[in-house]
């Protein structure tokens, strides 16, 4: 097994999602960073490229248990690219920034660039932990037991979680807590108030777009379908990818 560096793993964390989608995520950055041109003067560098790619969705979208397929290729297509299409409007406009440019217009930016850029990740790993029996096992659910106390009573915090944000918006995370080295259970309010220094291992969109087509504001029925369709294989590639990085850090 090839042994990764530090900036592999590192790179592997940041997104949470697994080797296969790391790579094809690496690819569609590649093709798309802006060329140096020297001879018009244009704006160079990748954080005004504004060329960020729908990921497609990693399964079958017609085969998922209590989420049709109506509802998740609505969510992909609308929801989770319309973030895309934002950021690079965004990363457009900041291009034009300088020393004479307004502090609120800055600020206004920079802050849709952070909830849009949220926004796409959190919904690639959404996507990318779905797709599975929903059975968990392997490291993850070790984790999670130790953590508290049992997997079972994790659950029941999970799906507090979740049903707390119903009818609003917002996502429920396990996060690695690198400051911790440890995993937790925690709320992410919008797109810009999660764990600084977390690295998710699983996410369940709160939002109503995420389960409304399929049960309304029935929000507890929308986890019930979360949980039989979470690929805990997913969750447990992003668990030891996580690890690794934090042995890093903690040299």
């Amino acid at each position: 097994m090839k042994t990764l560096n530090r900036r592999e793993v590192l790179r592997a964390v940041a997104v949470g999602v697994p080797t296969i989608a790391l790579a094809a995520a690496a690819e569609r950055k590649a093709s798309a960073a802006p060329k140096d041109d020297k001879t018009s003067g244009a704006v160079a560098g990748t954080a005004f490229a504004g060329k960020h790619q729908p990921a497609p969705l990693p399964f079958s979208p017609g085969k998922l248990t209590g989420i049709s397929e109506k509802m998740i290729v609505s969510h992909h297509d609308n929801n989770y690219t319309a973030a895309i299409k934002n950021l690079n409007k965004v990363e457009e406009q900041l291009a034009a920034v300088n020393k004479d440019t307004p502090g609120f217009l800055v600020a206004g930016l920079k802050e849709r660039e952070l909830t849009f850029t949220n926004s796409m990740i959190l919904h690639e790993q959404y996507f990318g932990n779905l797709g599975g029996s929903g059975k968990a096992g392997g490291a993850i659910q070790q984790k999670l037991a130790a953590s508290y106390g049992s997997f079972g009573k994790w659950e029941e915090h999970f799906r507090a979680l979740g049903l707390s944000l119903g009818g609003g918006s917002g996502w429920a995370i396990v996060d690695y807590n690198l400051h911790e080295g440890d995993v937790r259970a925690y709320w992410a309010g919008g797109h810009t108030q999660t764990l600084a220094g977390g690295l998710p291992l699983l996410v369940m969109d709160m939002y109503e777009h995420a389960y409304a087509i399929d049960y309304g504001a029935a929000a507890a029925k929308s986890i019930d379908a979360f949980f039989q369709n979470i690929n805990w294989d997913a969750v447990n590639g992003r668990l030891e990818a996580a690890e690794k990085a934090s042995a890093l850090l903690r040299r």
